[in-house]
This record gives C-alpha cells, structure tokens and sequence, in this order.
C-alpha cells in the first residue's frame, strides 16, 4: 500500500494534474509502511517517498517555493519518526515473542519431558516435532517410567488440535504417570487414562466439540520386564516396530481395541496384554502416525521400515534425529501433523545392572 501511493503520486506530478496538492498522500506513505513493513521496509519506503518529492520538485521545477520545502521537510520528519517508531514496535513483538516462547519450552519439559538415557534394562531416546508453525507442543504425547513392574511407556495421539488437545494429552500422561506405579496389569493402567480422559471431557468447555463427537485418543502402552519380552496393550495407535538384526517387524495386537473416549465400542473383554519376544540387542520404536502418514509433493507416504532398518547402526539418539532428518527431506520440512517418537534398546543383563549403579 505504500508503495502503491507513492506511485500514484508520481503518475499525478508527471501527468497534466501536477497541479494537484499531492503533499499530505506523500507525507503518509512512511507512516503506513511502519504499520506493516518493519524497519527495512519502512526505510525503504521513506527513502522511495523522498526521492519521489525530489524527483518531482525537479520536474516540475518548483523548488524554491515555500511548499515544496514545507513538503520536503514534513516528509523527512515523518520518515524519521516512522521508522523510530517501527523500531521500537519490533523490539517489543521480539520480546514478548521470546517470552511465548520460553513459556512453550517450560510446558514442553512440564508435559513431554525428555526420556532418561537409561532406563533398567533399555537405552531410551525421544523426540517430539510440532507440526504447527511456531509451537513447542500439540497433540501428541509419550512417557517412560522405571517402576517396580519394569519399564514402562506410553505414546498417544489425541483426536485435534491447539490447547485442548494439549489438555487432553495432559490428562491421559498424568493418569498414567501415577497409575504406572501401583497397578501391576497395563489394562488397568491404560483404563485409568481413559477415565481421566471421560473427566476431561465431561468439562464444558475443554475440548472441541467435534473431538467429543469422534473420539480422539489413539494410545499404546508398553512394558519391558525382567524377561526378555515386551508386554502391550493398543487401544487403535498404530503398531510399534521392532528391529531384530537388522529386520523389522510390526508388532500387531491380537485383538484390535478402540481409542481411548469410544469403549462403548467396546464388546466383550476391556481388553488383553499382548507379549513379544525382546531379546538383548532388540530396538522398539513407538511413534505416532504423524511419522507413517507424513507425504512428499507427490503423495508418498514415508517408508518407516526401510528407514528404521538403514539406521540399524546408530545410537538411540542419531537414530532419531537423521529419522527426524529423513522426515523433513521427504517431506520438504512441511509436516501436515505432530509427530512422537519413543525408542528403546534392550541391554543385556551385564548393562542393564551398571546402568543402575550411582
């Protein structure tokens, strides 16, 4: 817009209506650019503006009129107030930008905190990646916890987005957070994030409607005892994978269950623990289906076998991020939903003992 001014004032002095007043629409040009433009662009804009009014004074040949002075000068002090002030604008938007920010990080460490590297009997890595532009965290959620069962996680993909997706991920983490300790079958443990999220839900307000409608917790737990399996209860996430050797395998559950916030679909059992082999050497990858549906320019879906199998090498946290790196190349760094991922390597038993020493 204030460029676009300028140019019509420049098409009025060098046409037959130079005899229009065009003063006041040059002098505003500096001042709107400071609304919008930042200072480069309203700098830019002022310095156009002045070389506008000298151009035209020029062509026109009125300088040493008192109004192409008056002109002149009410120009340049505009210009010098404009970008002063577009200056200061920015520094307080950098600020309180800064501050949102910090505040994002804080919640992020309060709910999805980062995974401890060692965990009893398994090495553990995590990552979390916000779809949205600027945000910290979202829909998703993870956790591992040591307990006196073995270890134990979660990861989960709540039905929406924005803050009540947060709150809803928020009750489901911390009811497994406690129940983890004190219940020793996952069924439980997993039926107890489904009641804190029936009493998240039943509070007006807290979630989106059209989350209350359609159900919106997709959730996994795992255990990993002294023995060398893996115990799982899935309630609709999409299944876990396991690189043995170089291979991968999907661990599939025996008897499909559905999200958390829709058990009325539920007929018969509440559900079983599934259990898998996981010898030392194992890796287990959880993840969300922000990772499986993400899409290159042509529809692809991201291969997440063939990629879990060309990082067999790798340490739980360069596993992780070139995983992250493949991500954002396939997907040319736009990711269309959150993505969580949880990795853990089972040591054998000589590890596992040291990792427990002070």
């Amino acid at each position: 817009m204030p460029f676009a001014i300028t140019l019509v004032v420049v098409g009025i002095e060098l046409s037959p209506l130079h005899f229009l007043y065009t003063g006041p629409m040059l002098t505003a040009t500096p001042a709107l650019a400071a609304v919008t433009m930042g200072p480069k662009g309203t700098t830019a804009a002022a310095a156009f503006a002045l070389a506008v009014s000298v151009t035209t004074a020029t062509y026109n040949q009125a300088w040493g009129t008192q109004l192409v002075y008056t002109n002149f000068l009410a120009v340049l002090v505009v210009s010098v107030a404009a970008v002063m002030g577009s200056s200061a604008v920015r520094t307080l938007r950098e600020k309180e930008l800064h501050q949102v920010r910090r505040i994002a990080v804080a919640a992020q460490e309060v709910l999805l905190r980062p995974v401890p590297a060692r965990l009893g009997p398994v090495r553990a890595a995590s990552m979390y990646l916000a779809a949205e532009t600027g945000a910290q965290i979202g829909g998703d959620l993870y956790e591992a916890v040591q307990t006196r069962y073995g270890v134990r996680m979660i990861v989960g993909d709540v039905r929406g987005k924005g803050l009540p997706a947060v709150r809803a991920a928020a009750a489901v983490l911390g009811a497994f957070r406690e129940a983890v300790h004190y219940e020793d079958d996952l069924v439980e443990v997993i039926n107890h994030c489904a009641a804190a999220l029936r009493r998240e839900v039943a509070l007006r307000g807290a979630v989106d409607q059209i989350v209350v409608l359609e159900g919106f917790v997709t959730a996994l737990v795992a255990q990993v005892p002294d023995t060398h399996e893996i115990q799982l209860v899935n309630r609709g996430h999409p299944p876990p994978l396991v690189l043995r050797q170089g291979t991968v395998q999907a661990l599939m559950p025996s008897s499909p269950l559905p999200p958390l916030g829709l058990e009325e679909l539920i007929i018969g059992p509440s559900g079983k623990t599934d259990s898998y082999p996981f010898v030392p050497g194992d890796r287990l990858l959880l993840h969300t289906d922000g990772v499986i549906e993400a899409r290159n320019r042509h529809g692809d879906f991201f291969s997440l076998p063939e990629a879990v199998e060309a990082l067999y090498t790798r340490t739980p946290h360069e596993f992780l991020e070139q995983l992250h790196q493949g991500l954002i190349r396939h997907t040319d760094g736009h990711l269309a939903d959150d993505v969580a991922m949880l990795l853990v390597d089972r040591l054998a038993e000589e590890a596992g003992e040291q990792s427990e020493l002070p």
